[in-house]
C-alpha cells in the first residue's frame, strides 16, 4: 500500500473505511499482547492509538481481553461548537458503556497541529477547551506544551525539518495565499507534523530557552521568552498556572473523577452540565453572554464577572462552579 499522510487520515473520521487502519484481524494480535501484560505483576495499561471510522470502532480495540484506553481521536477532531461538543461528548461515552472502558479525552499530540492554533480561537478559546476536557469524565492526555499554551510553529523552513513522513511526501511549502490542504486543517500544516514538536521553552530570553548547551534538534521561535515555564511559574494569569491548579483540582474532588455528568439547559452557544458538586459552563461563542449564577466560581479559564447572582460569561472561556 502506499503510504498514507495526515491529510487522508483524517479522513478516518467520519464514514470513510480506508485499508491503512482499523483491520479486523489486528484484534487477534492485541489480545495476545494483553495475555504477555497480564503475566507482569502491578498495574500496567496499554493505550490504542487506533485511527478508526467511528467512535464504535474504537470500543473494539477496548474490550475486557484486550486493550485498557484509546486516544479519542473523534472528539480531538470535534469543532469548536456546541452541539458538535456535546455531540461527541455523549456518543464517546455511549460507545464505552458496553466494554467498560474509560471515556478518554485528548485535544493535541505529536501529529496534528497544536490546539492553540487549531481550534481557530487563540489562547482563550484553547484554555477553555482544557478546562472542558478535564472536567469531563474518564481519563484525560495532555500533549507536552500544550500547558505552556504553545502554538503550532507554521513557519518552520524546510531545510530545518525532521519528520520522516515530510521526507517520504516531500512537497514545497504552501503559499502564503494557498487554500488549507483539507477541511480539517486551517493552518496550512497538514501533513507539517514538526510545528507541533519544537522543543519546550524552559527558561530565559532567547532560543534555546534552557533546553540545553547543545541548542535544539528544531529552531523555537523568539518570541517565546513569555511562555517559558519559568516565566509563567507562580503567575496566577498563566496557563501553566491554570493547568496546575486544574489538575490539582481534579485530583482533590471527586466530583470530577469517573462519577455521574447530567447536562443542564444553557443558552445557545453554551454547553453546561453538572457533576458531582460542580457545574461546569461553556460559552463557545467569541462574545460574553449573561448567565444565571449557579454557585460559587471555583476556576475560570478567563475570569468571570458575578454581580447580584447574575454571571457573565466571557467569549470563549469555561468556569467551573461549586454548587
Amino acid at each position: 500500500l502506499p503510504d498514507i499522510g495526515h491529510g487522508q487520515q483524517a479522513q478516518l473520521i467520519g464514514t470513510q473505511v480506508l485499508p491503512f487502519f482499523d483491520q479486523d484481524g489486528v484484534h487477534a494480535i492485541h489480545r495476545t499482547w494483553r495475555t504477555v501484560l497480564d503475566e507482569y505483576a502491578g498495574e500496567r495499561i496499554a493505550v490504542a492509538e487506533a485511527w478508526t471510522p467511528t467512535v464504535e470502532r474504537t470500543a473494539r480495540y477496548l474490550r475486557p481481553d484486550e486493550l485498557h484506553q484509546a486516544f479519542n481521536f473523534h472528539y480531538l477532531n470535534t469543532d469548536w461548537d456546541a452541539p458538535a461538543l456535546r455531540e461527541a461528548i455523549d456518543t464517546s461515552l455511549d460507545a464505552m458503556r458496553p466494554v467498560s472502558a474509560p471515556t478518554t479525552w485528548v485535544l493535541s499530540n505529536h501529529d496534528v497541529v497544536r490546539h492553540t492554533t487549531r481550534l481557530g480561537g487563540g489562547l482563550d478559546r484553547a484554555r477553555a477547551a482544557t478546562l472542558l476536557m478535564l472536567a469531563l469524565p474518564g481519563s484525560a492526555y495532555l500533549y507536552q506544551g500544550e500547558e505552556l499554551g504553545l502554538p503550532e510553529v507554521t513557519d518552520l523552513p524546510d531545510e530545518v525539518r525532521q519528520d520522516p513522513a515530510f521526507f517520504r511526501g516531500r512537497r514545497p511549502a504552501p503559499a502564503a495565499d494557498a487554500p488549507a490542504a483539507d477541511a480539517g486543517d486551517t493552518s496550512g500544516q497538514d501533513g507539517f507534523r514538526d510545528g507541533c514538536r519544537v522543543p519546550l521553552p524552559w527558561s530565559g530570553e532567547r532560543p534555546p530557552y534552557g533546553f540545553g548547551p547543545g541548542g535544539s534538534w528544531l529552531p523555537q521561535p523568539a518570541d517565546w521568552r513569555a511562555l517559558t515555564v519559568a516565566a509563567q511559574t507562580g503567575d496566577p494569569a498563566s496557563t501553566l498556572e491554570l493547568y496546575r491548579t486544574a489538575l490539582a483540582l481534579r485530583r482533590r474532588l471527586p466530583g470530577l473523577g469517573d462519577g455521574p455528568m447530567t447536562w443542564v439547559s444553557a443558552p445557545e452557544g453554551v454547553l453546561a452540565f453538572h457533576r458531582p458538586g460542580l457545574l461546569c459552563t461553556v460559552n463557545t461563542l467569541d462574545r460574553d453572554l449573561a448567565f444565571p449564577a449557579p454557585g460559587t466560581p471555583l476556576l475560570a479559564s478567563t475570569p468571570v464577572t458575578v454581580n447580584d447572582g447574575s454571571a457573565v460569561l466571557p467569549g470563549d472561556s469555561c468556569t467551573w462552579w461549586a454548587i
